[in-house]
């Protein structure tokens, strides 16, 4: 039954504080000179992987994503009068809110398809004739597909951007910005172009960089920024662990990577643990190593941080939630930011 006398029905809510921690976002935006025509090339484009990004680039979305967030009411709507297509054919909620929450807060409508077979989709219909649609009826698109090759499909096609908001296994572009706001906010010091060894970071992941598409695109953009980082670990149990050719073009890149299948022993090196659990294949999903679970008693660093993309399940224990490890609230708050940015460079430049 329904406990109807619940406590906190008879609490007055009080929505959250916005300069709770903005001392984080203040400190980046001081750390990273304007120098904003590197955003430019990136007007009008689409985006669907993390390869597109230049490490200036990265930069400076993170930048305007900072002042975005220091900003309490937004003086402008530079959207208005603009149309979002969101599509998202696969389960979302803070991809699909946070990419709607931005175009609102900029003054733009939506168009919301979250049902392939609600469309003509069902009846047989080409995405190349969709996509044909979409270019009479929006500003912009948002796509979620559970098939890796849709949103390249459409892409033939669109005369309007389209965002990669996470195609099967292969990437989510935006997650990975939002991964390394986070990790900016928390270090602006590996902004440097030279940073010191004894200052460079190890990085674990939980996870399998050749299925997780969170995962993919976030080693990606951490290429970019090899030279602060000393290691990246992943930490996994499954025999393929890299796509085809995957491992060799990171590692051409600069960054160092290390394989092992045991969690606990290394968690005492690590600065940062991203942990992931999760690939959606087709219409389902996959769970990867879910014996490697995180949690208070775990051999943290007193100083690391965990992200995590969400949503999470028992991999990421609640007991973490009120600890200085917990930066994966943040990173998800960062990323409507981020995508503020991103969604701003591409209709305004």
């Amino acid at each position: 039954m329904v406990n109807k006398t619940h406590p906190r029905l008879e609490e007055r809510l009080e929505p959250a504080n916005w300069i709770d921690g903005i001392e984080l976002p203040m400190t980046l935006l001081e750390h990273i000179p304007e120098a904003s025509a590197s955003l430019a090339d990136l007007a009008g484009r689409s985006i669907v992987s993390a390869r597109q990004f230049s490490r200036e680039q990265v930069i400076q979305l993170c930048r305007l994503a900072a002042k975005y967030e220091t900003t309490q009411a937004m003086g402008q709507f530079p959207l208005t009068g603009k149309i979002l297509i969101s599509a998202f054919y696969e389960p979302s909620t803070r991809t699909r809110l946070s990419f709607e929450s931005v175009w609102q807060r900029l003054g733009g409508d939506i168009i919301t398809i979250t049902d392939p077979a609600t469309t003509g989709i069902a009846k047989g219909e080409s995405l190349h004739d969709v996509a044909e649609m979409m270019n009479h009826y929006g500003d912009m698109v948002v796509l979620r597909d559970t098939h890796e090759d849709a949103i390249y499909e459409m892409l033939d096609v669109t005369r309007i951007p389209i965002i990669n908001a996470g195609n099967g296994t292969d990437e989510h572009p935006t997650q990975a910005l939002a991964d390394l706001y986070a990790l900016f906010k928390w270090r602006p010091d590996l902004l440097a172009a030279e940073v010191p060894e004894d200052q460079r970071i190890t990085i674990g992941i939980i996870g399998v960089p050749g299925r997780m598409r969170t995962v993919r695109s976030l080693l990606l953009l951490l290429s970019l920024i090899s030279h602060a980082i000393r290691e990246v670990v992943i930490i996994c149990d499954c025999e393929d662990t890299f796509s085809p050719e995957q491992r060799e073009e990171l590692e051409a890149a600069g960054l160092k990577l290390r394989v092992t299948g045991e969690l606990d022993p290394v968690l005492p090196e690590l600065d940062l643990v991203y942990i992931n659990a999760i690939a959606w294949v087709g219409d389902s999903y996959e769970e990867h190593g879910v014996r490697y679970q995180l949690n208070r008693q775990s051999p943290l660093k007193e100083s690391a941080i965990i992200l995590h993309p969400l949503a999470r399940g028992a991999e990421l224990s609640t007991d973490l939630d009120d600890t200085p490890h917990n930066w994966y609230f943040a990173q998800a708050r960062g990323a409507v930011y981020v995508r503020m940015a991103l969604m701003t460079t591409l209709v305004r430049f």
